[in-house]
């Protein structure tokens, strides 16, 4: 499919110009929803109870007044960890239960794990060995298919889900100079504190996001899946622990 970009990107038109966004209460529009896969594990659903998400079911309830038309969830695959056994098979399990909802896509980076040396911590000296764990692509992803779908008139309103500061910069763009609304949802502080976590946001995505919501813990118990779900390859058991 070849992509033609807004005349005011087209070489050769100049910088383009700055157009007003569109409130997205303002009617009905056509949603499409990036998730930034780990960043939302680490930051809103590990240690609780609400790792078997449907996500579609949690969008609608969030955007109940929009046309949900793309669920687009980047992650990759992780690697065997011996610190946390069976995770791999969990993962591919939501995976797969991911894969039955419509209007659903996974864009998979890639995962690594090696050794490197790193400082030990105060009042300790010198340095330990440690396996590092690293994801690759997501961002990267993100970022491009956000503009591409935004360069195709694929969606009316936008919205990322994240605290990745790096994001900032690509929902500016999709924002400002192509003129359709990028809010962000972001994970509530009571929630993250309940489960143990810090609480994080990114002042950098809150600042050049065209709106901002929070996502409470009454949503995730509402959309959950439940414990089997049907998929061509047969039943899908909630894994042990979820």
């Amino acid at each position: 499919m070849s992509v033609h970009p807004p005349a005011a990107l087209a070489a050769g038109a100049g910088p383009p110009q700055k157009r007003p966004l569109r409130c997205y209460t303002d009617s009905v529009s056509r949603l499409i929803v990036y998730v930034d896969g780990f960043n939302f594990y680490y930051g809103a659903v590990k240690q609780t109870p609400y790792k078997w998400l449907n996500f579609n079911k949690l969008f609608k309830i969030l955007f109940p007044k929009d046309d949900l038309v793309l669920v687009r969830y980047f992650t990759a695959r992780v690697k065997n960890n011996p610190l946390n056994p069976g995770q791999r098979e969990r993962q591919g399990t939501y995976l797969r239960a991911l894969r039955t909802l419509p209007d659903f896509e996974i864009h998979e980076g890639f995962f690594l794990s090696h050794p490197v040396n790193m400082p030990v911590a105060p009042p300790g000296t010198g340095f330990a060995r440690v396996l590092k764990f690293e994801e690759k692509g997501s961002d990267v992803n993100l970022a491009t298919y956000l503009m591409l779908d935004a360069i195709e008139d694929r969606f009316d309103t936008a919205v990322v889900v994240s605290h990745d500061s790096d994001l900032a910069l690509p929902i500016q763009i999709v924002n400002e100079r192509l003129g359709k609304p990028v809010g962000v949802v972001g994970y509530d502080p009571r929630f993250q504190r309940k489960y143990g976590k810090r609480p994080r946001t990114s002042k950098s995505l809150r600042k050049v996001a065209a709106f901002y919501k929070t996502l409470r813990e009454s949503a995730f118990k509402r959309a959950q899946f439940p414990d089997v779900v049907q998929s061509q390859d047969g039943p899908l058991h909630k894994p042990s622990g979820w």
